[in-house]
């Protein structure tokens, strides 16, 4: 997150528009900047960075449950675990007639 002091002018306009300093600082990373001192998040930006959000997500899903085992500094080894509920064998109903 970028390092900036607010004046009390835009902390004015944050609370009129109902913006977050969290907003602010994402706007100023990932929009276009189109003058040295302004930035600007067009659709294409927004686009670009919904995109790579979703692809970060589905990289998310496909790395649950998987281990790392760190020691001193050194990646040992790491896996897939399986989820608690597979874990454990659940007690069999037996059917009855």
């Amino acid at each position: 997150m970028l390092n900036h002091t607010l004046t009390t002018h835009a902390e004015t306009r944050m609370r009129q528009r109902g913006l977050r300093n969290t907003d602010l600082y994402l706007i100023i990373d990932t929009a276009t900047q189109v003058a040295p001192y302004a930035y600007l998040m067009t659709r294409a930006d927004a686009a670009r960075e919904i995109t790579r959000r979703k692809k970060e997500i589905q990289k998310l899903e496909k790395l649950k449950d998987y281990k790392v085992i760190v020691e001193e500094g050194k990646i040992i080894t790491l896996y897939r675990t399986e989820p608690a509920r597979k874990k454990r064998n659940p007690r069999r109903r037996r059917k009855t007639m």
